[in-house]
């Protein structure tokens, strides 16, 4: 049974863990802000410049070579923008799984000093379902283990794939200007 000071004591400490998820949120989402304003401030004044120019081009051909040459840098910004989108949620992610798991693991100690103290006061006769309250802690530890380890196993595979996605992008950017020139 629960005593009032640990009722007391657990709940104050969730309170403390949603404040401080909370405050990780809102990290999150100043950044994000602060990556759009950049952004957008970066993007009026590249749309000033090539408004002037695209006023001064002369002919067919040089407004060919404007185009293409604003491709590479506009999906290199489009690439570089959807790098820092994802490391800002990576990072904000983090702190919270990493709160999630240290809340997790502190409720499974607590459990298991729970089952532990009653396996300890069993009475006498009741070795089998001893065990078998034993045998389903040690299942559940090893299920959330393993899904831990699958969780952890997919953001990388995620990670990576995106990666390779913008990679694979920006290099076809590159390329298409190298067409655009060699068609003209």
């Amino acid at each position: 049974m629960l005593t009032a000071e640990q009722f007391t004591a657990a709940h104050k400490a969730n309170v403390e863990t949603l404040f401080g998820l909370t405050s990780k949120a809102f990290e999150g989402v100043e950044k994000l802000v602060e990556l759009n304003l950049q952004v957008a401030k970066a993007a009026l004044g590249e749309v000033a410049e090539t408004a002037r120019a695209a006023l001064s081009v002369k002919d067919a051909q040089e407004l060919l070579a404007l185009q293409a040459g604003l491709l590479q840098p506009a999906a290199e910004k489009a690439a570089a923008y959807s790098r820092h989108l994802y490391d800002i949620a990576a990072s904000t992610n983090a702190e919270v799984t990493k709160v999630a798991e240290e809340t997790a693991a502190e409720a499974q100690r607590k459990f298991i000093s729970v089952v532990d103290t009653a396996v300890k006061n069993a009475p006498a006769g009741t070795e089998n379902a001893v065990a078998l309250v034993k045998s389903a802690v040690a299942a559940a530890n090893n299920a959330y283990e393993s899904v831990h380890k699958a969780a952890k196993q997919a953001a990388e595979v995620a990670e990576a794939n995106f990666q390779a996605v913008t990679s694979t992008a920006v290099k076809a950017t590159q390329a298409a200007p190298a067409k655009t020139k060699r068609a003209a």
